[in-house]
């Protein structure tokens, strides 16, 4: 496993994270757990959760995963209300999910973040909730996630306030970083200094569904997610690609990409700049 710096955090983070947001009650978390130790053994360091990932089992089965191992894990959760008090009782109940008493990342769960949702934020104590819960150490460092640029998002960045953004980027969804105008919110965001945290790191099957549809043949013998995620590796911008891990074998292939540094893609090259 290969480590990244986050951003302005300082924080040592692995290439690849872990996104629990398909952990549901259905999956066996004493499985769960069991795979997660060993892509913690494997290096692993950053664990991405939310309390409305299957309706909270996700932050649950994270939080015994870490039990013994807090101190060596970066866990980032997120709150789904942007005003004080609802921020409030969201960390309150991810704290007693995860059994921990500090959250290293915290982030607003965001989408698109039109003015309803970046109006509580910046001018109704949502932001300020925020610093508070940083400064009193309850949070180490605050952040956003959103699905793609918007006015919102940029006015967020502008704030210089947060230390990371997670944002969807891949060889399909270039938008939030333009390699032709080195425009859009990861390129906004590493200005000031904040760490880049990856999801749908591998077009999340769309890519792969759409070539094993048009190449079936062709497409037979391909590592099309290994491809993928050397993709997003490659941009230097990048601190961390989450990726679902859903066993053993996914914790091998995507540590084996992280590990082959030769394979790095020049995008500038690629994409003819």
């Amino acid at each position: 496993m290969q480590y990244r710096t986050l951003g302005k955090t300082g924080l040592s983070v692995s290439e690849i994270g872990y996104g629990g947001g398909r952990v549901r009650p259905e999956h066996d978390a004493t499985s769960l757990v069991k795979m997660l130790h060993y892509a913690m053994d494997c290096g692993l360091n950053f664990l991405d959760t939310a309390p409305n990932y299957g309706g909270g089992y996700s932050e649950t089965v994270i939080g015994k995963a870490i039990a013994d191992r807090r101190e060596s894990c970066i866990v980032a959760t997120k709150t789904e209300a942007y005003d004080p008090d609802g921020i409030q009782a969201d960390v309150a109940g991810s704290l007693q999910r995860l059994s921990t008493d500090y959250i290293d990342v915290l982030q607003f769960h965001g989408g698109w973040f039109y003015t309803e949702e970046t109006h509580p934020i910046l001018e109704q104590g949502g932001l300020e909730t925020y610093l508070k819960l940083k400064a009193e150490g309850t949070v180490r460092f605050i952040g956003f996630s959103a699905d793609g640029p918007s006015g919102g998002a940029e006015q967020l960045i502008a704030t210089g306030e947060f230390d990371m953004i997670q944002t969807h980027y891949n060889l399909m969804y270039q938008s939030t970083c333009d390699a032709f105008g080195r425009r859009g919110i990861i390129p906004d965001a590493v200005a000031q200094e904040m760490g880049i945290v990856l999801m749908r790191s591998t077009t999340s099957n769309a890519f792969q569904n759409l070539m094993k549809h048009c190449f079936p043949n062709e497409m037979a013998d391909v590592d099309v997610d290994s491809f993928l995620l050397n993709y997003s590796l490659s941009n230097p911008m990048v601190n961390v690609a989450l990726m679902s891990l859903q066993s053993i074998e996914d914790v091998a292939w995507t540590n084996a990409v992280s590990d082959n540094v030769e394979a790095r893609l020049d995008l500038r090259a690629v994409h003819g700049r």
